[in-house]
């Protein structure tokens, strides 16, 4: 083997082998929306994944729900309707955001977030977490379709955003405790009347 082909060789598998470089973004609980892309013609490497758009790479959104709270999780497609999304949890699956048609490139282009998430044409999801750490990302499911090209797009992009709250107890343990509660009562009033005897 020739050192020139030997030299590409090696040049390949170290391309192979290094890591791929990530991109993490931190997401307020303020419900602020957080614009993702897919385009697998910008970040082949990670197909029909979120990138970052400024370098190429693998693209998350991290953040943490403090105990005693619950977050809601909202994702959004944007710009052509008809595409869906599988939202993952340090790549476990969470869910899918909800089934559409498959659109198509003639269609309108939505860029509100609010009248995307009100437009059922436009794929969505709404998911509770508990309370922990997340680093949240996604893959596109189903993508529109480009008729003059006569496949799928592969390119679209969307938007997420997270709120906060106390958890509520569950009722079956608001009743346990008001019945605890009542039971204390009742041992004290009796405790008392005995004491007046």
């Amino acid at each position: 083997m020739s050192k020139q082909l030997m030299a590409v060789a090696l040049a390949a598998a170290a391309m192979i082998a290094a890591p791929a470089h990530a991109s993490s973004v931190a997401l307020a609980a303020d419900g602020s929306w957080n614009e993702f892309t897919v385009d697998n013609t910008v970040g082949p490497a990670f197909g029909n994944g979120w990138i970052d758009t400024t370098d190429g790479s693998a693209l998350s959104f991290s953040f943490t729900i403090a105990a005693g709270n619950v977050g809601t999780l909202r994702v959004v497609d944007l710009g052509f309707a008809g595409d869906t999304f599988n939202i993952t949890n340090s790549g476990v699956l969470v869910g899918s955001t909800s089934p559409v048609a498959i659109g198509n490139v003639d269609g309108a282009v939505e860029t509100d977030y609010a009248a995307a998430l009100a437009n059922p044409a436009y794929s969505h999801g709404v998911f509770t977490l508990a309370a922990g750490s997340y680093s949240i990302s996604g893959s596109l499911l189903q993508s529109v379709f480009d008729n003059d090209a006569g496949v799928d797009l592969d390119s679209t992009y969307g938007a997420l955003s997270l709120t906060t709250a106390a958890a509520v107890p569950e009722a079956s343990n608001a009743a346990m405790l008001l019945a605890g509660l009542a039971a204390a009562a009742l041992m004290v009033r009796r405790r008392q009347s005995a004491k007046s005897i």
